[in-house]
């Protein structure tokens, strides 16, 4: 019995590993195989070379300069602009209003002193109202060139009291200084519709009245011998003074100048020789003033490539001479055009519109307008006497300016018949 046990005892591990606890795991399952990775997706075609589309060209940059010619105030004028409150200049300059306000910028050449009154003061010796400068400002101009025969007209004062008037009216000025401060400066930079602009100017002379000693900076004289021939420019301080306006890389720099003879219709070589010397030391465009009728302009190409324009005159803005063509001048509109690929500017194109200073008879009220040509000349209401006269202006005007370039030319209507039946 105890064997029996005995044998039990030993035999019941062994059952329990074939009965009890753990169960055997039986054939062991084949391992699941590795995840495998996702094969990268193909690479996705290479787009085909388009060739990029260039940007679009900049478009080029316009705008307009208008230039008027001597603005003077005989005593004639000055008493007719008095309108029992004021000076009144805006009514005598009305016609050419709407071709100045029309530019990006306008400039004219002031001869006269602004030097306080009254009394008020004619040829020799010029001194006219404030009221001047203020209506040049509302017709529409910008920049007034004050270096000519009379600036010293009244002295070192009175061209000083003269720019303090400008200032005032909103007037940029150029040619005078106060200062040897503003000497050092005196050239105008202008925005002109988006060009930069750099303005100069000069005269030949100033009536043999000497530069004040004390002010050897008031006028910018050209000739050495401004008080004597005339005869002699300064060729060293113009190539200066071009110098540093070209180093101040503006789009185009214009020079304002007082020279030539009085009451010829055409420049004489010095003029040209003058001209040829400013383009060729940087100038792109020159507008000259002082015989007091209309001398020729025209577009030039210049030997570096450049394009200049050079206005020999455009005679009186206003006055009251009465010698042939005294009478008779234009506003003058230039196209300036700046290249916004290659940064070159130039004048591309100019324009004038033909004026008559319209003189009445002594005592009439008012007696001296402005008179658009061609505006008039279409009016059925002008006198036969007048249009002999707008005739005899627009002759002139294309005789020397060109026909071509009459900017009312193209849009006057068929000429109407006179009262007495002649074609005008």
């Amino acid at each position: 019995m105890k064997a029996r046990l005995l044998f039990l005892l030993l035999c019941l591990p062994l059952l329990l590993c074939a009965c009890g606890g753990t169960v055997p795991a039986g054939p062991a399952e084949p391992a699941p195989a590795a995840l495998e990775e996702s094969p990268e997706p193909p690479p996705a075609p290479e787009a085909p070379d388009v060739p990029e589309e260039p940007p679009e060209p900049s478009e080029p940059t316009e705008a307009t300069l208008a230039v008027c010619g001597d603005a003077m105030s005989h005593m004639p004028v000055t008493n007719d602009a008095w309108n029992g409150e004021r000076y009144d200049y805006a009514r005598i300059m009305a016609a050419a209003k709407p071709y100045v306000e029309a530019a990006d910028y306008a400039v004219v050449n002031l001869e006269t002193t602004l030097s306080g009154g009254p009394p008020y003061s004619g040829y020799p010796a010029f001194n006219s109202p404030d009221d001047l400068a203020r209506d040049l400002k509302s017709l529409g101009f910008d920049l007034c060139l004050t270096a000519n025969n009379h600036c010293l007209d009244r002295g070192f004062s009175g061209l000083s009291r003269t720019l303090d008037v400008l200032d005032e009216a909103g007037l940029r000025h150029v040619g005078t200084s106060r200062t040897q401060e503003e000497f050092d400066h005196n050239l105008a930079v202008a925005d002109v519709g988006g060009l930069s602009v750099a303005f100069l100017g000069y005269t030949y002379g100033t009536n043999g009245i000497p530069v004040p000693k004390k002010h050897p900076y008031a006028v910018n004289v050209f000739n050495t011998d401004y008080l004597t021939t005339l005869s002699q420019p300064d060729w060293d301080r113009l190539a200066g003074d071009l110098e540093t306006a070209k180093a101040l890389e503006t789009d185009l720099i214009a020079v304002m100048i007082h020279w030539g003879l009085e009451y010829k219709l055409t420049q004489n070589q010095y003029q040209e020789e003058l001209a040829d010397f400013l383009f060729q030391h940087g100038a792109d465009v020159v507008l000259g003033g002082h015989s007091h009728v209309p001398q020729p302009m025209e577009l030039r190409a210049l030997p570096d490539g450049r394009q200049g324009f050079v206005c020999y005159s455009l005679g009186n803005f206003i006055s009251s001479q009465t010698k042939p063509n005294t009478d008779v001048t234009a506003v003058l509109t230039l196209t300036l055009t700046r290249d916004n690929e290659t940064g070159e500017a130039q004048v591309t194109d100019y324009a004038y519109v033909p004026l008559y200073m319209l003189h009445r008879a002594e005592g009439a009220s008012p007696r001296f307008e402005l008179v658009d040509v061609h505006a008039a000349l279409e009016d059925e209401e002008t006198e036969d006497a007048l249009r002999q006269k707008l005739n005899g202006a627009l002759e002139t005007c294309h005789a020397v300016f060109g026909e071509e370039r009459d900017a009312g030319k193209s849009t006057r209507k068929k000429r109407r018949p006179s009262r007495d039946g002649a074609s005008v």
